[in-house]
């Protein structure tokens, strides 16, 4: 159950009501916000005199959840605007990895040409193997860091684990919690302490109800700002790397609050099925994509098999316009 009570009570008095009830608190805006377990349903009466709202769920999906708040919330970083009422679509693209100064300007000139605000790629890698390419750490960051300073682009990284959470807190303009790291949580609490942007990928063994609760962890420490991304989930096929759930992301949109954008990229695991998966992504309205675009896929030291080519990617952005178009949202 989700409270709303007086914003007039002393810390003492949260603190005290917190520990008796179990609660996680927060202070948001102008609303100091209590959250209980689900199966908590009413009021308990040593609260009652101090609560303006309150909202009963049922399930441990409550910050998150349409029961509490009927629309998309609104994120943005930057210049971009995603949810609300913004109608957007927003284009996050780039490589997998950063890789060199010249790979990440080459990045940044074709989204530049495009109109694509956001460059993503990754500075601390969490791979499958240990004998694969990590990332290139702090420094990765920093050249990130240039690009934007030097196109005035956004910068999306992901952050791997707690020893440099800090670090990626600071160089991101949103902080990508990926699909290994899903249920770290110290990641997500730390993350709950910042008010950046957070995109959240869903765990490829994990259900729904699991996926939104970790993001319930950021909320819950006092961040708003969370982004859900689908990027494929396990299944028997082999055929492809993983299998792109759209009807968990036909779910997220009607039950949740939260933006929702989808990694075509990572769900197929090969560059010859990644437009069609990024149109028909397009055409469900969401919030968001996340494409892996790369000067020359066949030389990339991760994920080279699912990377497009510049030429691929500016004939895919060219079909994604119309197809936005006509489920009324824009490309940003």
């Amino acid at each position: 159950m989700i409270l709303h009570l007086q914003n007039n009570l002393s810390d003492d008095q949260i603190q005290q009501l917190a520990a008796a009830h179990k609660a996680a608190w927060f202070k948001q805006f102008d609303e100091l916000v209590f959250v209980l377990p689900a199966s908590v349903k009413q009021v308990p009466d040593s609260i009652s005199q101090y609560v303006t709202g309150s909202w009963a769920t049922d399930t441990d999906i409550q910050l998150a959840s349409r029961t509490y708040r009927n629309e998309v919330r609104e994120v943005s970083w930057g210049s971009t605007v995603i949810g609300g009422k913004s109608g957007n679509t927003v284009l996050i693209a780039g490589p997998c990895s950063a890789e060199s100064t010249e790979q990440l300007d080459q990045s940044a000139k074709l989204l530049t040409e495009l109109g694509i605000k956001n460059i993503r790629a990754g500075a601390f890698k969490p791979r499958t193997s240990p004998y694969t390419f990590q990332g290139l750490g702090l420094d990765g960051l920093k050249m990130l860091a240039d690009v934007r300073s030097k196109y005035g682009l956004t910068v999306v990284t992901e952050v791997r684990d707690a020893t440099h959470v800090e670090d990626v807190i600071e160089y991101a303009d949103v902080i990508q919690i990926g699909a290994k790291s899903m249920y770290d949580h110290g990641l997500l609490k730390r993350c709950g302490k910042t008010q950046k942007p957070v995109l959240l990928k869903r765990g490829f063994g994990s259900t729904l109800q699991e996926f939104v609760q970790c993001a319930e962890f950021i909320l819950s420490g006092g961040n708003p700002n969370v982004i859900l991304c689908e990027r494929g989930i396990r299944t028997f096929e082999t055929k492809t790397r993983f299998t792109l759930d759209l009807c968990g992301a036909a779910y997220l949109k009607e039950y949740t609050n939260l933006p929702v954008i989808l990694d075509p990229s990572h769900a197929m695991g090969y560059a010859y099925g990644v437009p069609d998966l990024a149109r028909a992504c397009t055409a469900m309205g969401v919030d968001g994509l996340l494409v892996e675009v790369h000067p020359t896929p066949v030389k990339a030291l991760s994920d080279a098999s699912q990377q497009l080519d510049h030429d691929q990617f500016r004939a895919l952005v060219k079909t994604l316009h119309p197809i936005a178009a006509a489920v009324g949202r824009q490309i940003i």
